[in-house]
């Protein structure tokens, strides 16, 4: 593994070891997230751990059935004891975050924001003083008419790019919508502009998650750092 890989992989393992016995948990999704899901399959396995899984992804319930984690609905379980997942940006004092680069944003946003707990797992990459600084800020759009929402997004003072895949088609999420990458540097307000994001006519969800996490596991090359939003 690369040293990124070894540092997500330990955030990922500290994260799994929040989880205790009879707990619903959600599993986020991504790469960081990944090496949270195998880390509670090992638990599973090794120390006979059981918990129930709600998978923020279709990708993610792949990979959660393929190691033998019973998962459920969020309409089974309506209620999580924590959530783990990763992010793309981590403001360092508020934990508001940007996520979505994995393309799951809204039904990542769901399960969270029934989680009594979300701790978020990263290498030391993703600490930022402001939101915006490295990367877009990704906006779940419907494809009926997505050109004027992307127009009424870019009058919010951004550049906005439809998301493609590798062959250059437009990128589906798992609700067949798309996913425009909006480019607005460092935000000033994420509060106010997630407010104005989701108010946007077309618009179904952002991937500006403001006041969701609870704690943030950090592996840096001097070890895990933790923290806790205010």
């Amino acid at each position: 593994m690369t040293s990124s890989e070894e540092l997500k992989q330990a955030a990922a393992q500290a994260a799994a070891q929040r989880v205790q016995s009879g707990m619903v948990v959600g599993l986020g999704t991504g790469s960081t997230a990944a090496f949270a899901v195998s880390a509670l399959a090992q638990r599973m396995r090794k120390e006979g751990l059981q918990f129930i899984g709600v998978p923020t992804s279709e990708r993610t319930a792949e990979q959660a059935r393929s190691l033998g984690i019973p998962l459920a609905t969020l309409e089974e379980q309506p209620r999580l004891d924590l959530a783990i997942d990763g992010a793309d940006e981590i403001e360092v004092g508020s934990l508001n975050l940007i996520k979505g680069a994995g393309g799951a944003l809204l039904r990542e946003k769901l399960v969270e924001a029934s989680a009594a707990e979300l701790i978020i797992i990263a290498d030391a990459s993703k600490k930022v003083a402001q939101l915006g600084t490295r990367f877009p800020v990704p906006v779940e759009v419907v494809r009926f008419g997505w050109k004027t929402t992307l127009a009424r997004v870019e009058a919010l003072g951004c550049q906005a790019e439809l998301r493609r895949t590798a062959d250059g088609d437009p990128y589906l999420t798992d609700e067949q919508h798309y996913i425009l990458d909006c480019q607005f540097g460092p935000i000033a307000d994420p509060a106010k502009l997630a407010e104005q994001l989701k108010a946007t006519v077309g618009v179904v969800e952002h991937g500006l998650f403001i006041g969701m996490a609870t704690e943030a596991i950090i592996a840096g090359p001097e070890g895990i750092e933790t923290l806790r939003r205010p």
